[in-house]
Parts: structure tokens; C-alpha cells; sequence
């Protein structure tokens, strides 16, 4: 071949007329031309027509959908493994799960071998009855109510650990106290994997990640057994855990309100906090936290007041027209919305969000009398054989009841009664701020002692007389809404039970005594001085002749 030019590519040799390249870097250029990017793989081959991807990528494995390299499969090199094992597996004749069957008696591997013979059964140490022993010469079923199962769970812990802490016997005896015997081991054996991680033994610490074991807004009984445990003993100080709950309510409330409007309200939460701590470090009254978030539910349902009902989102363009329409949709607690709006839209008037105040004017005027309902004579005879004669009524209804509506409890005193407020001596309780023991009838002192007894089969530590699961192994009271509905089941609450009785005495004694032995000011106790003359107790008119 006569040489006509140099390859433009490589140099070589070109001998074919009109090319300036070579043989060679003639076809690579072909090939790179037929060459596009496989979306499998990402390099340049050549695409097939019917997958749109190279040879290699178009083989896909018919169970994972992954490449398969050999061509004479169809699956990729894992399944094509898997699939080999599962075709060898048969099923067992024995258990019908699908396995290797063993020449020497037909069954899988698992029904092959031989199950570790089981102890045989022995008497019980504390039963007395032929069973299999689950330890300490016990069965399973004594095992688990074994008082001593707490704390040989705590020594097996303190084996176990290089730097066992020093109250580790002490927090065993406090499960002990407060849980059965099972669960006081968990929560011990709960504590090991705390104090088996990396992190540090010192009793704050554990506290704080005793928290991540909760759920939700719960922070989980061992926190709560710990911080209870550690506080009283002042080797921690508290979680706060309350604290966190109650921003959790407020910034619900929060986000209730309608977008626009919601700057302003979530702005004034923060107000309430900040004069709060000005209180405290001031050494006034702070603001509770109920208080709080009564406030801001009725800026959020004012606010959405206005943006369903009346059209408008901006605080600016409130009149009075709109808080009297508020108002008057809810008539029942006018003067507590009013103080909480007349709040607001103080503090949004001094932040210049607002020009004129529209609650200014308003007034919320009620007449100071009582005008709650009581219970009528019968409903109270009903209630008090319920109370009294009725053999399925839980002991903690039957004395709220009973002190509500003979003695006027309210359930602030029924919540902080405990059981050092009883004199069984003289059969009276402290209820609350009385200036003097309450003397209790013979029915009440009978549901008191009832109580008691189902306090004490709870096994707890707790010292108040009402006691729950929830509260029994912690140093808290029930809760306000136990109280306040734990006499459902009768059809009643504890408030009419003692508005009746307060409304009773004042209308039958000196208003001033009554005042004086439930410990309230004679102004609360006036209030319940009936507005007319019951016409029974008026002698018989008659007609002048």
C-alpha cells in the first residue's frame, strides 16, 4: 500500500485515498459512534434496541432484579445460590418445615437433634407442689411473687459491675416498696443496661438518660422511680419533667390559632413566662402554669372566633363589637374570658400591634350569690346507701364521696390528704387548711379504713391515702382529674357534693361559724345565704275576717 498522509490521530501510515486516518483509528472511531452511556452501568457500550441497555445490564435477575454477569443464567450469583439451596431442601416429615433431611432418621437438622433434657420436677420450697424449679428451689409461679427476687437481682448487678454505686442496695429496696416483685426486678435489671454503657455513673446523669427510655411525652417508670429515689435522697436534682409538659399544653394552644393571628398570641406566651420569672425572682406570686393556659385558650378560641365568624385576621382590626359577640357566645365564664382578653390586649396595645384597647369599657358584673346546683334530699339518701351498703364500690369513690358530702372536702384536700393527717385515736382527719381535725362519722371512718386496706395491698410507699397505679410508686398525689371524676360511676362530682353541704350549713348555722371550721373567709361562706325564704319554714297565713 503506497503511502498518501500521515494518520491524523496517531501518525501512522494512511493509505486509502480521501481518509486522513489509518485503518485502525478508522474503526475505534465506528465503534465510539454506535457507543452510547448505559443508564445501568454509566459506561459507553453498545445499547441494545429492546432493553435500551448494554448486554451486561440487560441480563436482570428474575427474583432481585439486580445484573447478572453469566449469560447462561437468569438469575444474579446470590439468588442463583439461594435458589440452589432451596431446591436441596425437602420437607420434614416430622415438623413440615422445609430443610436437609438426615439420612439417619429421615427429619431435618433441628428435629434431628435432641432436645437438652429437662430437670426433673421437684417439691417447691415455698408451694409445696411437684413442679420444675425456676431457682432458688422455687417454681416459676413463687419465683415471680419471691419478695427476695428484687434484691438478688440488685447483688447479681453489683457482681456483675466493676464499680458497683453505693446506693445501689437502697434503690432495690425502694422498687421493692413500691412494685411486686417482678417488676421491681426489671426495673433493676433496666438499670444495669444503664449503667453497663459508656456513659457516666453519677446519679444526674443517669437520671437524664433514664429519660430517652420513656415514650411519647411519658418519661418512663424508671425515670420516674429514679428521680424520686435520687431527689429524696438529694443525690439529683429534679428533671423538670412538669415543666416540659406544660410547654407542651402551651405550645398546643399555640398552634391552634390561626396563621396570622399566631405571631401575636405565640409572643404573648412568652410575656407570661418572662413576668412569671419576674415574680419569682421578686419573691411575689407567680402566675401557676393552669393559670397560663387558661389565658392563652382564650385568646386561641377568640381567635378563631374571629376568622370563622367574623372575617378577620389581623389583631389590629378588633372592636368591641367582636369581644361582646365572643362574650356573649359563651355566657358561662364571661368574667374569666374577659380578664384573659383585657390581659392580651393590654400587653398587645403596649407592643403598638394594636391603637385602641377593645375590652376598655367592657364590664362582666355577676351577681355574687350561688347559683350552682345542689343535690336534691333524695339524690343524697341514694348516694349514701350507695357509699355505705354497697359491697362493689371502689374504696376511693366511696370516701370522696362520703367526706365530700358530709364533711364538704374539697378535692384539694382529698389530694393532699396522707395518712399522717389521721388521728385514729379520736377518728378525725386534717383535711387541707382547717384550723382543726375534722371529727368523722361512723359511716366515713368505715370507707377511710376501707381505703386504707387498699392502700396497703398495693404495697407502696406512697403516703397519701388515695394512691393509684400510677402514683404508687412515686411520692405524688393522684391527679386533679382522678379526683374530679372518680365519683362517675355514681352520676355526681365532688363540687356539688360540697356546694351542697356548704349551702346547708350556712343556711341552717351562723355563716360565720361555718367559715370558721372549714377554714374559708366569711365573704366565700356568705355567698351560700339563700336569696329567699323558704316558704316551709314560714308560719301559716291566715285570713283576716
Amino acid at each position: 500500500m503506497k503511502r498518501q498522509r500521515d494518520c491524523a490521530s496517531c501518525g501512522a501510515a494512511v493509505g486509502i485515498i480521501g481518509r486522513d486516518r489509518c485503518c485502525r483509528c478508522w474503526n475505534r472511531e465506528r465503534a465510539d459512534a454506535a457507543k452510547s452511556s448505559c443508564p445501568g452501568c454509566g459506561r459507553g457500550r453498545v445499547l441494545l434496541a429492546g432493553t435500551g441497555r448494554c448486554s451486561a445490564c440487560s441480563r436482570i435477575c428474575a427474583d432481585c432484579g439486580g445484573p447478572v454477569r453469566p449469560r447462561e443464567r437468569d438469575r444474579c450469583a446470590r439468588c442463583h445460590r439461594r435458589r440452589e439451596r432451596e431446591q436441596a431442601q425437602q420437607e420434614c416429615p416430622r415438623c413440615g418445615k422445609p430443610g436437609y433431611l438426615r439420612e439417619q432418621t429421615g427429619w431435618c437438622g433441628r428435629c434431628s437433634r435432641p432436645a437438652p433434657p429437662q430437670d426433673p420436677p421437684r417439691i417447691c420450697a415455698a408451694c409445696g407442689e411437684l413442679r420444675r424449679h425456676c431457682g432458688s428451689g422455687l417454681c416459676d409461679r413463687c419465683w415471680q411473687k419471691n419478695p427476695q427476687r428484687p434484691f438478688v437481682a440488685a447483688a447479681t448487678l453489683a457482681a456483675r459491675l466493676d464499680d458497683p454505686p453505693p446506693w445501689l442496695g437502697d434503690f432495690a429496696g425502694c422498687t421493692a416498696a413500691g412494685f411486686g416483685p417482678a417488676r421491681a426486678a426489671g426495673l433493676i435489671s433496666q438499670l444495669g443496661r444503664l449503667l453497663a454503657d459508656s456513659g457516666s455513673g453519677h446519679p444526674q446523669a443517669l437520671l437524664e438518660r433514664s429519660q430517652l427510655l420513656g415514650r411519647g411525652r411519658s418519661p418512663g417508670t424508671l425515670a420516674r422511680t429514679l428521680e424520686t429515689f435520687f431527689v429524696t435522697r438529694g443525690l439529683a436534682l429534679p428533671t423538670g419533667q412538669a415543666g416540659r409538659l406544660a410547654a407542651g399544653r402551651r405550645q398546643s394552644r399555640v398552634d391552634a390559632v390561626p396563621g396570622p393571628l399566631r405571631p401575636a398570641v405565640a409572643a404573648f406566651a412568652g410575656a407570661c413566662l418572662q413576668a412569671r420569672e419576674r415574680a419569682r425572682r421578686a419573691g411575689t406570686r407567680p402566675r401557676a402554669d393552669s393559670t397560663i393556659e387558661d389565658r392563652l385558650s382564650a385568646v386561641r378560641d377568640l381567635a378563631v372566633f374571629l376568622t370563622a365568624s367574623r372575617g378577620k385576621h389581623d389583631w389590629a382590626a378588633v372592636d368591641v363589637h367582636d369581644i361582646e359577640a365572643f362574650l356573649a357566645a359563651r355566657p358561662g365564664n364571661r368574667k374569666s374570658k374577659l380578664a384573659a382578653l383585657r390581659q392580651f390586649f393590654a400587653w398587645a396595645r403596649t407592643r403598638k400591634l394594636i391603637l385602641a384597647d377593645p375590652t376598655r369599657g367592657l364590664t362582666a358584673r355577676e351577681p355574687r350569690g350561688f347559683r350552682g346546683p345542689t343535690a336534691a334530699l333524695s339524690l343524697q339518701r341514694q348516694l349514701f346507701r350507695r357509699w355505705t351498703a354497697s359491697a362493689g364500690t371502689h374504696p376511693h369513690e366511696s370516701v370522696t364521696g362520703l367526706l365530700a358530702l358530709l364533711h364538704g372536702a374539697t378535692c384539694a384536700e382529698l389530694r393532699g390528704l396522707v395518712i399522717t393527717d389521721i388521728d385514729a385515736a379520736t377518728q378525725a382527719v386534717q383535711l387541707g387548711r382547717r384550723p382543726a381535725p375534722t371529727p368523722l362519722d361512723p359511716a366515713t371512718w368505715t370507707a377511710l379504713q376501707r381505703c386504707l386496706d387498699h392502700r396497703t395491698q398495693l404495697g407502696t410507699a406512697n403516703q397519701h391515702v388515695l394512691v393509684t397505679r400510677q402514683t404508687k410508686s412515686t411520692r405524688e398525689p393522684a391527679s386533679p382529674y382522678y379526683l374530679s371524676h372518680i365519683l362517675d360511676p355514681a352520676g355526681v362530682r365532688p363540687q356539688l357534693l360540697r356546694s351542697t353541704r356548704l349551702a346547708e350549713l350556712v343556711n341552717t348555722l351562723d355563716p360565720k361559724l361555718v367559715s370558721a371550721a372549714f377554714g374559708m373567709r366569711p365573704e366565700g361562706a356568705t355567698i351560700y345565704l339563700a336569696d329567699h325564704v323558704d316558704e316551709g319554714r314560714l308560719e301559716p297565713r291566715t285570713r283576716a275576717t
